[in-house]
């Protein structure tokens, strides 16, 4: 019905939250009724964001030989994905990282470490790296490390960490499907320590992996149930050598619709285009900006994106600008 979506958006910015029929409700919109969906959405994403858009860079400080069987990554245990592995990277590699994001304009560098979990003397080497970039750069710092005791959590919010990240990836329900190492609730109690300690909340996903349109939004669902602050929406690229190599890739009307979801079941908080947006949203990445006002540039942990120039080039196109930050 014409108008339906905008008046949700509507009923969104007046503080009602979206309930489970209506998020489902999204995920199958006719196609015909896509450009008013994202409309809606632009009129939440505006309300709370404006136009812009923040810019944030990947420092993969350590890289395969993870312990887990993660079905999607290239670094999990049962891939043989041909991938750079090595261990944590030096302070002054990381700091050159930080130095990249600030000049392509980033508020925020993420340190990413493969592997279960961090060891308290591999948070001890990154609390090197996290003073050189807070003093020599004016970045944010994310970090991800996998699982955390309540005691590395406290460490981390000590040295400097701003935010954690730590993706749900799907629903519980379906999580079993994708990993046997370890349980999603594994997943959300390290969150659940890591807001208890101060950090602010990094939780997103992966969608395309097999999962129903009720995993989707039991994400999202979660995701609001945890008061995160930022919200990465990954879609995925089949990795060669992973178990899930041969999955079709998700088209991009139905990426543009899983996003409006996020946006209408989380309307105030950041949503970020993240993997996968070059090669599942393809042409119709620039309509990803309506909804998401967050994005990764500069590539991801083990693949790489479509680069700054194209991606600068894709936001002033659109009229969207980086978030209080200006381009070098």
């Amino acid at each position: 019905m014409h108008g339906e979506w905008i008046r949700l958006a509507d009923e969104v910015l007046s503080g009602r939250p979206l309930t489970r029929t209506e998020a489902l409700g999204i995920l199958s919109v006719s196609e015909d009724d896509l450009l008013e969906l994202l409309q809606g959405a632009f009129r939440i994403r505006a309300h709370y964001f404006g136009r812009s858009v923040d810019l944030h860079v990947i420092a993969n400080a350590r890289s395969g030989a993870c312990s887990e069987d993660c079905a999607f990554c290239s670094q999990s245990k049962v891939a043989t994905t041909d991938i750079p592995v090595y261990g944590l990277q030096s302070p002054d590699t990381l700091l050159e990282r930080a130095r990249e994001a600030t000049r392509v304009g980033a508020r925020r560098v993420c340190l990413v470490t493969s592997g279960r979990a961090p060891t308290d003397s591999q948070i001890e080497l990154l609390a090197v790296a996290v003073k050189r970039i807070r003093e020599e750069t004016p970045l944010q710092i994310c970090t991800s490390l996998g699982m955390l005791t309540e005691r590395q959590a406290r460490r981390l919010a000590e040295i400097g960490v701003n935010r954690y990240n730590h993706n749900l990836e799907t629903s519980e329900r379906f999580f079993a499907n994708i990993c046997s190492t370890h349980a999603w609730r594994e997943r959300w109690e390290t969150l659940r320590r890591a807001k208890a300690a101060g950090l602010e909340l990094c939780c997103g996903g992966l969608v395309g992996m097999g999962e129903s349109d009720e995993d989707r939004v039991d994400l999202a669902l979660a995701i609001r149930e945890l008061g995160v602050d930022s919200v990465p929406v990954n879609f995925l690229d089949p990795r060669p050598g992973t178990p899930l190599e041969g999955r079709p890739r998700l088209r991009p009307t139905e990426c543009l619709k899983v996003l409006a979801m996020f946006r209408y079941v989380l309307p105030d908080r950041e949503i970020r285009i993240a993997g996968g947006r070059e090669a599942c949203l393809r042409s119709l990445q620039p309509l990803a900006l309506w909804v998401a006002n967050s994005m990764f540039t500069e590539g991801y942990l083990t693949t790489p994106g479509q680069g700054w120039e194209r991606d600068r080039a894709m936001l002033e196109d659109a009229g969207f600008h980086p978030g209080q930050r200006t381009w070098a």
